[in-house]
């Protein structure tokens, strides 16, 4: 099996600290580390160094190169342009086309936490096994733990088998972002699931689930695949993986690990806060901090300059050289309200 770790996402929930020329991959935003090198020496327990590749836009490149001298140059596989997880996905799988055709692969997202790491790597283990004997797409989707309309939602049907502990269940559809009342539906009913975008196959598999699905981004995809104009791309719907293939597929050609490796995928920073925190009331502070008579909140700070914040209840506070972001832990969705904002008027800052 190979890990290609999908590293070109903007972050752009984790404003101020990841920015467009520098996401939050980038920064060591749980520990010492940061995060797609933590993603890195995690998948190295079980693949070794030339099983594990990158992908990644123009824009990050520099940056992988920078934290990852040892990564050959055929491994990191760089979009033409950004254009969303489903060009992306086809784009790896057309370039393995020569490597691996028929060999399980599994997309890993750079910037999640994961708890239980040994588990995590065993679901994975069982996933390029499953793929081997049914030759059906496998994705990992998580328990919620509370109502997010930030994420996509997996619906399980019965069970299929439990490996090693490990249960993997029918696939019974695919919700994308639902509103409030909806997630807390989701939530009691306990057969929807987060979406946690661990997609396993074969990339001849994907390539023909693009042909069937996706036959104008499956063309591009095949003339790539035999060494096309990579300006070919740019032709490409932009597109979720999620949308362009999943929805429409066939739900006996899915199954569905559950994955209870204590999961987050760091989008936001209400949700780091809830991952993190310990204690019910408690706080999650990073740099030189100070809270005073202050409970669930977060507050980021750096190592050269002292953050103090006295007498709140549930703020997020995240304080980088530029910029000084300050709201509601509710609101800690509402960055996108910001962006459009800077678009307009301070771009820099973006």
């Amino acid at each position: 099996m190979k890990a290609i770790l999908l590293a070109g996402g903007a972050g752009t929930r984790m404003w101020p600290m990841s920015r467009s020329h520098r996401p939050k991959q980038f920064f060591n935003i749980i520990g010492d580390q940061i995060l797609i090198r933590d993603t890195y020496e995690r998948l190295a327990k079980q693949f070794a160094p030339e099983d594990i590749y990158f992908s990644t836009s123009p824009a990050f490149a520099p940056l992988i190169r920078e934290h990852f001298p040892e990564a050959d140059e055929s491994r990191i596989f760089i979009e033409p342009e950004k254009r969303d997880t489903g060009p992306a996905m086809g784009y790896v799988a057309a370039r393995l086309m020569s490597v691996c055709p028929d060999e399980p692969i599994v997309f890993v997202p750079s910037d999640h936490y994961i708890g239980d790491e040994d588990l995590f790597l065993r679901c994975l283990e069982v996933g390029g096994s499953l793929i081997e004997r049914t030759g059906k797409l496998l994705d990992i989707a998580i328990p919620p733990v509370f109502p997010s309309t930030a994420m996509g939602y997996t619906r399980i049907d019965t069970p299929y088998e439990t490996v090693d502990g490990i249960e993997v269940f029918h696939f019974a559809g695919h919700t994308e972002k639902p509103n409030y009342e909806t997630a807390k539906r989701y939530l009691q009913d306990g057969t929807y699931l987060w979406h946690a975008n661990y997609y396993m196959w074969t990339p001849r598999a994907f390539l023909e689930a693009f042909d069937r699905y996706a036959p104008q981004t499956g063309s591009i995809l095949r003339q790539l695949e035999t060494g096309g104009d990579d300006k070919l791309f740019s032709q490409i719907e932009k597109i979720s993986f999620d949308y362009a293939v999943t929805e429409k597929m066939d739900p006996s050609d899915v199954l569905i690990i559950r994955g209870d490796f204590g999961w987050s995928d760091i989008g936001a920073w209400d949700s780091l806060h809830d991952r993190l925190c310990e204690q019910e009331r408690g706080n999650v502070t990073k740099g030189e901090v100070v809270c005073v008579e202050t409970q669930r909140s977060l507050v980021y700070g750096s190592e050269n300059k002292l953050v103090t914040v006295v007498g709140m209840d549930g703020v997020v506070v995240v304080d980088t050289e530029d910029a000084l972001l300050v709201c509601r832990m509710e609101d800690a969705q509402r960055l996108k309200e910001v962006r459009e904002i800077l678009q307009e008027r301070h771009e820099t800052y973006l």
